[in-house]
Parts: structure tokens; sequence; C-alpha cells
């Protein structure tokens, strides 16, 4: 074969190809790694889950004694209901997350602003807080019902301690991955030191505070069920903690699933807030 025909067919193949790439549309791949929620997928997961539990506890492979079949649980739970324990046990919990998450929350923001901001408070608080994060809380509630008794201030005092370090490192966290452009463009304005807080820097921190905000309320959660089995007539912490020593296993696993309604409020209240204060995201 000639060269000339070498030449003209690789001269036709490559406009082929031309031709075929100039009429395939490019797709477009700027979308910026976004995933959005898909609202199907998570009730399904849910109801494969239960239905397998449900499926294996009446066949026989899960043992009722171990493991008793979701329909039980949630007979327990209607149960609460028309006798108005429910409501008792939810009523005092809350009350507890709302003093100790709420003040937890309050105290690590401001504590971890200080940080972020000022050198003084960076260099005597930051080394504190890194020593006393690592501590269990839970070991820490003993000197708590020492300090303020038994009744509802070493409750509140343990989800407080448990919260607020997360809250502090997240917020001095945030605080310095702002921009210092946007600070420096701020101060080239003008602007007064609070001005550049409240407009700029804890703005740019909020995405970081509020995801220490869902961090520190599973924390919550988790200290109250332990706060409540101290000494605590009423509680989801203190019904869990007499269904264990009943070896009522299906009061147990419904006091698991309203703590676990719980945590889900916790993180649909979370998303909202979210979804608010971050429009510019």
């Amino acid at each position: 074969m000639s060269e000339e025909v070498k030449s003209a067919r690789a001269d036709a193949a490559g406009d082929a190809h031309a031709k075929r790439a100039a009429g395939t549309p490019v797709p477009f791949r700027g979308g910026g790694f976004s995933p959005t929620t898909n609202r199907i997928i998570a009730p399904l997961v849910f109801i494969a889950l239960i239905g397998f539990w449900e499926y294996g506890a009446r066949s026989g492979l899960i043992s009722p004694l171990i493991l008793p079949a979701p329909s039980e649980a949630f007979e327990v739970v209607l149960n609460l209901i028309r006798t108005g324990l429910l409501w008792e046990h939810l009523a005092a919990s809350l009350q507890r997350l709302a003093i100790g998450w709420s003040a937890g929350m309050l105290l690590g923001v401001v504590a971890g602003t200080l940080i972020g901001l000022f050198t003084l408070a960076r260099s005597g608080l930051q080394p504190l807080v890194s020593a006393l994060f690592p501590v269990p809380k839970i070991a820490l509630l003993p000197l708590f019902v020492i300090w303020f008794g038994i009744g509802e201030g070493s409750k509140a005092a343990t989800i407080l301690f448990g919260t607020f370090f997360p809250m502090v490192i997240a917020t001095y966290g945030g605080i310095d991955n702002v921009d210092r452009g946007l600070i420096r463009m701020g101060q080239s304005f003008g602007l007064s030191k609070l001005s550049i807080i409240t407009k700029i820097i804890l703005p740019g921190a909020l995405p970081s505070i509020l995801s220490g905000a869902r961090i520190s309320a599973a924390i919550a959660i988790i200290l109250l069920v332990a706060a409540e089995m101290i000494a605590a007539e009423y509680g989801i912490g203190a019904y869990i903690l007499l269904a264990g020593s009943l070896m009522a296993t299906d009061q147990l696993i419904a006091g698991v699933a309203i703590l676990s309604l719980l945590g889900l409020g916790f993180a649909w209240l979370i998303g909202r807030a979210e979804k608010y204060f971050l429009k510019w995201r």
C-alpha cells in the first residue's frame, strides 16, 4: 500500500473522529461535589431493616429473649402513651437537655470566640481545653454528684461539661478557617472590630459552629442517659435502667427507640437551622 493511500485513510479517520466529537455534547462537570438528600431512600432503609428484624424475630432466627420483635416494642410505646408515662419521662429528659445543652453551647461559643480572636485567651485556654476534652465525662459524674448534689444540678452539669468542649473546638476552628482576605477587606473599608466580628468572622465560622452543635447534641443525649441512671425517678435513662434491671427487653428496646427518635429530632432542628442561616452557601 502506497504512502499516499495510508495518509488519505488516516486523514479520513481523523475527520470522522472530529465529526463525532463535534456532534457529541460534553456533559456538565461543574457540580462542585454537592450531594443532595433523597427523601425516599432513608425511609426505605428503615423499613427494610425493621422488616428484616420483624421477620427474624417471628421466624425464630432471632430469639425473642435476646431481641424482641419491633412490634412488641411498638406495643410498649403505645402503652406508655396511653398511661401518660411517656410524656412524664420525655418532659424530664427534655428539660435536662434544654438546660445542659443550651448552657454548654452558649459557653462553648463564647470561649471558642475568645480563643479564636485574642492571644491571651488562646495561650491560656487552648491548652486547658486540649487537656480536659479527652477526659470521659461519664467518669466525672460521681464528682458532679458530690459537688452539685444528687438532684438536677449534677445532671445538668454533666451535660453542660460534655457539650462545652466540642463547641469550643468547633468555634475557634471555624474562626481560624475564615478567609483572612475578607477580614483585611473589612479593615480597609474602616469597619470597627465589633462589625468585623459580627459581620465577617462569626458568619464565616457559622458552618463549623453548627457542625459542632450537631456533634454536641449527640454527646448530650449520651450523657443524659448516664446522668438519669443515677437517682432519677423520671427520664428516658431512668426508664431504660429499670427495664434492664427487670430484664424486660421489649421495654429496653422501646426506650432505645425513643432515644433514637429524640436524636433524629435534634438532627432535624439543626438541619433546619443550617438551611436558614447558611443560605449564602
